[in-house]
């Protein structure tokens, strides 16, 4: 066994090792219903933690027993301990006692497949050659019963050394008994007594590997008794679903039928979303007085809701109050306070409102994703669907199960990096998420829509042809990138597949509808705080400094003065409404988004682009679609302006530059187009990558590479254009 190194423990696993909770570490092979057990042990109190450097995800619950309530430490799904992977490292650290700030954990729970023990021998061979108290959790029980295989618990036990118990993590049968059991080793502290066979410890490696399959064999031998059709019918439905070419027809067809599902389902919960946060936006718009009598009054009320939503927030994180973190309140409490009213509410509405709202519509899309993902994953059938997709994707140097992140980037690329969970090589991981964000996902589609209707003004099937172009062009994008990426920065071929065929199984809902509560509660808490963060520095630099009174244009007093002469209140409204877009894009262009965007013309002349198409640019780095409504109100027609397509296009036609000439001409349209189908314009899917891989290394690294990809190609385009004649 190769010397592990040693690994700093993240704060939850350092601080449950010193608040005298006792652990069990929860470990199986992949396949074997670990995950499924895990949540049926501890529901819905359950917690993920990272281990620093690699991406493994450890989650911790509680489990309550008869008499105490113990941390269940669920370890990554691995075949054997020899610290070849990430997830091997992990969890032989871990049983070890090799991770700084955690503790050897008091019990190992050993989950093993009671449908194949001949495979999950194995990894008991050397778990139990650990001696740490064990229990074994024979899973799959019913499964068992089911097939006709008779298992000698009795015998099995003599053999391991350690006691077991029969359950069925999806029915809940023998969970009770798991329980008690567990409760009693850890009362007796006894460690496992198994004796292997002298050739399993020697250091030969080849000797090693022969005689635990040897000891498996011989185990299971003894006291398993299995019928002799046992897997026939699998062995059926897989040459038909592992066909090169019917089993692609067969996974093609189920993940339309998925994604058609996420489209369908995800649309209304994403809409009422919307609305409601449209809705809290106008009940805070109308709760927030336009001035206030007492000033102080005022500062201390917003001081102290602050400061204890602070408070409400580090309670809810478990998180303790530093010094640090104290006087970093205090002082952003301080500058709320200090905001003016008017200021004020236009960071609730546009700023925290709209930076939570942002983050919480994509939560849907990501909850359906994960659900269906858990089903096909528990069925059996993802295993056969990657095996398929081997050769396809191996061509452009990504492993056949990046096929399903692909496809999930369409809907939206957060759950499509989220899904790539699946690809358990990091390498083949990491040149996945690179690339995912190139395929066209849902919030290009409104600047999709606005830029076929500058092009194509009344023909809807000649329009299509942007649609099918820029999905074709992320793609290929794609692709493309990821085999340059494969052949240069992250050099080396796919690693082949190598994967075990589970059987068929029925999947659990309740253990999906537990996978999805767990990855929405992730998303939320690690991407959504500092999504929110960011939306309000964005919020800032649109808002400030604030134009002088005297700098307005003429015409918004003018406009303002006719409303109030004018006895047509219909009038009145809109001339009112006219001031304050004109009022509106006089002060974004005045404010630092505004000024940056006059900077930066220089850069982007040669795309075609203005100072306002930059500050669009600019200001939908959040979030492209947000380019739609920057446009509408730089040009003078509001937000609302984006919602009215027809009024919009009409007001872009007619827009000129300086010295005259049309800014949205045919080249400039399809340079825009280009630049938004290649660039990294969605900062939650900057967030959930820098989650994803660890570090915001690789998140820097995707947010350059596409901005200078979409550069190029728009630049490339638009020149192009200008050189044949298409202005």
């Amino acid at each position: 066994m190769k010397e592990l190194p040693v690994l700093s423990a993240p704060p939850s696993l350092a601080a449950s090792s010193n608040a005298g909770v006792r652990e069990v570490a929860l470990i199986g092979n992949p396949n074997a219903g670990k995950t499924t057990l895990f949540n049926a042990l501890t529901g819905l109190r359950a917690k993920t933690a990272n281990f620093p450097g690699i991406t493994v995800d450890v989650r911790k619950g509680r489990l309550s027993l008869p008499e105490e309530t113990v941390e269940l430490v669920d370890l990554p799904g691995l075949y054997g301990l020899d610290a070849l992977s990430p997830e091997e490292m992990v969890a032989e650290a871990f049983l070890r006692g090799d991770v700084i700030g955690a503790k050897v954990p008091d019990v190992v729970l050993l989950v093993l497949d009671a449908t194949n023990l001949s495979r999950n021998l194995f990894l008991a061979s050397e778990v139990l050659e650990l001696k740490l108290p064990t229990i074994v959790a024979l899973n799959l029980i019913d499964a068992a019963n089911a097939a006709g295989i008779s298992i000698d618990v009795e015998r099995l036990s003599t053999e391991l050394g350690c006691p077991i118990v029969p359950v069925s993590a999806r029915t809940g049968e023998g969970l009770d008994k798991l329980r008690l059991t567990l409760e009693e080793l850890l009362t007796d502290r006894q460690g496992a007594t198994t004796q292997m066979h002298p050739s399993c410890t020697t250091g030969c490696e080849g000797c090693e590997f022969a005689a635990r399959y040897d000891w498996a064999n011989q185990v299971v031998g003894e006291s398993v008794k299995s019928p002799s059709d046992l897997g026939q019918t699998t062995a059926r439905v897989d040459r038909w679903l592992t066909n090169p070419f019917v089993g692609i027809a067969a996974f093609v067809a189920v993940m339309l039928g998925v994604f058609y599902l996420i489209f369908a389902l995800a649309d209304v919960p994403m809409t009422l979303i919307d609305e409601g946060f449209a809705r809290i936006g106008n009940a805070v718009d109308a709760i927030l007085p336009d001035r206030v009598t007492s000033r102080p009054t005022w500062m201390a009320s917003i001081f102290a809701s602050v400061m204890a939503v602070f408070a409400i927030g580090y309670r809810l994180q478990k998180a303790r109050w530093s010094v640090l973190n104290t006087f970093a309140a205090i002082g952003f409490a301080a500058v709320i306070a200090l905001l003016p009213v008017e200021d004020f509410q236009s960071l609730l509405i546009n700023g925290v409102i709209a930076g939570v709202g942002g983050v919480v519509v994509f939560l849907p899309q990501i909850c359906i994703l994960f659900f269906f993902i858990s089903l096909l994953e528990d069925s059996g059938y993802m295993a056969r669907a990657a095996f398929v997709m081997e050769r396809l994707m191996r061509a452009v140097g990504l492993p056949g199960k990046a096929f399903v992140p692909m496809l999930s980037a369409h809907a939206c690329a957060i759950p499509g990096i989220m899904a790539t969970r699946v690809i358990e090589n990091r390498r083949d991981r990491l040149v996945t998420i690179i690339v995912l964000p190139l395929l066209t996902c849902s919030a290009r589609l409104p600047v999709y829509t606005m830029v076929a209707a500058l092009l194509f003004t009344g023909t809807p099937a000649t329009g299509a042809i942007v649609f099918v172009g820029a999905y074709v062009l992320g793609v290929g994008a794609a692709l493309s990138t990821s085999w340059v990426l494969k052949k240069s920065l992250l050099r080396g071929e796919a690693e082949p597949l190598v994967l075990e065929l589970p059987p068929y199984r029925r999947p659990s809902l309740r253990n999906a509808l537990l996978t999805v509560l767990d990855r929405a509660t992730i998303f939320l808490k690690k991407a959504g705080t500092v999504i929110l963060l960011i939306s309000v520095v964005l919020w800032a630099m649109a808002t400030y400094p604030k134009l002088p009174e005297d700098q307005f244009p003429a015409a918004v007093a003018d406009l303002q003065t006719e409303a109030e002469t004018t006895q047509d209140e219909t009038l009145a409204e809109a001339l009112l409404v006219e001031a304050d877009h004109l009022a509106a894009r006089e002060q974004l262009e005045y404010s630092f988004a505004g000024r940056l965007g006059r900077a930066v013309q220089p850069v982007f002349a040669p795309l075609g682009f203005d100072w306002r198409i930059n500050v669009g640019v600019i200001s939908s780095f959040a979030a492209r679609e947000v380019v739609v409504s920057t446009l509408s109100i730089m040009y003078g027609l509001g937000e609302e302006g984006a919602e009215e397509d027809t009024q919009l296009v009409k007001t872009l036609h007619r827009q000129t530059h300086d010295d005259g000439r049309p800014v949205f001409t045919t080249a400039t349209c399809l340079s825009l187009l280009v630049f938004y189908v290649l660039a990294m314009q969605c900062l939650p899917t900057q967030v959930v990558t820098s989650r994803e891989t660890g570090s915001w290394k690789w998140a820097i690294f995707q947010l350059v590479y596409m901005t200078l990809l979409a550069y190029s190609a728009s630049l490339i385009v638009y020149q192009g254009a200008h050189a044949m004649g298409i202005s």
